[in-house]
């Protein structure tokens, strides 16, 4: 069943081109024009600048009107990379430490194949998405018409997972990534002189009331079946070592896998500010910022990748009873759009494979570039197939 065995040496020189060449967000320029000139080899039609540095691709074949979108993300992060290995970064302070490197490579190898070798009868929208890292990529493909204006019956991605084995996917129905939120609390009390506490409103006493407070949001407020995270990730005041602040910054980061829970946390997380504030004689500000919703899959959609990765690799490497991750990816956008599926395919649960993600030694395991290119072929072969009466889709 192998397809793209032969093509492992171009899928690694490809990824790692890209590897040594890392862009961030929106800045995808090098990259996007790499994608598009491959592409266009293998004779694909092409629409550059889709949600500013996206990049689309449209293969055709036969005269079925399905459609099927396949995803990969391109941007890099802000991170300087501490390997020594022959591919590392050319740019200080911006790697691939997520993978998407590996993902563009997997879905070139797929294009290659498909544009030469596929056995199809439909069109298949190749989707290169920059910027996912801080949840803009999909919105700004969205709202340049990317769905209006190629069109999918349904669309997937693939992200790369450490610490899940080699090669092995992981898939579920449902939420399979958790929306990520901001927060911002601003607490004013009056400053004042350390000597003399009772002249003034102490904002650190106020925001650490509010910080344990918060501590009760998830355990307290929410059914323990709903996963959800709620961290406070900086405390920043105006005071000084004899002066108590009259203002302290909050700021921080929640997770959940429901827009229920998400909705939930931002009206008790203001509940919670209010009651506290006023109870201190302090007054605040709130602000909630929705980041990425969860990533939800359809039941049908991800039956139907659990069944090409089990043809795939074997029923005993296919895991679908796993739980959800509570990291976050803008492909949530698209799945609202669209019904679909995301997986997860195994980097290596040991050596460097199971580094985790957006570390500085971390780099995409390129054993799996061909399970990656192959699951896309057998996914496309499996639900455009030449030959077939359309039936319901």
């Amino acid at each position: 069943m192998p397809h793209t065995h032969s093509r492992y040496a171009d899928m690694q020189t490809w990824r790692h081109d890209f590897h040594r060449h890392p862009e961030l967000g929106f800045e995808e320029n090098r990259t996007a024009e790499r994608v598009a000139t491959l592409l266009i080899s293998f004779g694909l039609e092409v629409h550059q600048g889709i949600g500013n540095t996206g990049v689309v691709g449209i293969l055709k074949k036969g005269s079925s009107q399905r459609s099927i979108g396949l995803r990969a993300d391109m941007d890099a992060l802000k991170i300087h990379e501490q390997n020594a290995f022959e591919h590392c970064s050319l740019t200080d302070h911006k790697m691939h430490a997520c993978g998407h490197d590996g993902h563009t490579a997997m879905l070139l190898g797929a294009a290659q194949y498909l544009a030469e070798q596929g056995k199809f009868d439909g069109t298949i929208v190749f989707i290169f998405q920059p910027a996912e890292e801080h949840g803009e990529g999909a919105k700004a493909m969205l709202a340049d018409g990317l769905f209006e204006r190629f069109p999918v019956d349904a669309v997937y991605a693939i992200h790369n997972f450490p610490s899940l084995g080699v090669g092995k996917f992981a898939i579920r129905a449902g939420s399979i990534m958790a929306a990520e939120d901001n927060f911002e609390i601003i607490v004013n009390g009056v400053g004042h002189h350390a000597a003399m506490p009772h002249l003034g409103v102490d904002a650190i006493v106020v925001a650490a009331a509010i910080v344990t407070a918060m501590q009760s949001l998830i355990s307290r407020t929410l059914n323990p079946m709903d996963n959800a995270v709620v961290s406070f990730t900086e405390f920043i005041t105006n005071g000084t070592v004899n002066v108590v602040p009259g203002q302290v910054v909050l700021k921080g980061d929640t997770r959940s896998l429901t827009t229920e829970v998400q909705k939930h946390i931002e009206v008790t997380m203001e509940r919670i500010v209010s009651g506290i504030c006023e109870s201190y004689g302090a007054q605040y500000t709130f602000s909630y910022r929705h980041n990425f919703i969860p990533t939800i899959n359809t039941p049908k959609e991800s039956e139907i990748a659990a069944k090409v990765a089990r043809k795939l690799i074997g029923v005993e490497n296919v895991i679908t009873d796993g739980s959800a991750v509570m990291t976050s990816e803008d492909f949530g956008w698209m799945l609202k759009e669209k019904p679909g599926a995301y997986l997860l395919l195994g980097n290596g649960d040991k050596g460097i494979g199971s580094i985790s993600l957006h570390n500085p030694v971390y780099d995409f395991n390129d054993e799996i570039l061909t399970t990656g290119a192959d699951f896309w072929i057998e996914l496309v072969q499996s639900q455009l197939v030449p030959n077939t009466v359309e039936t319901d889709k």
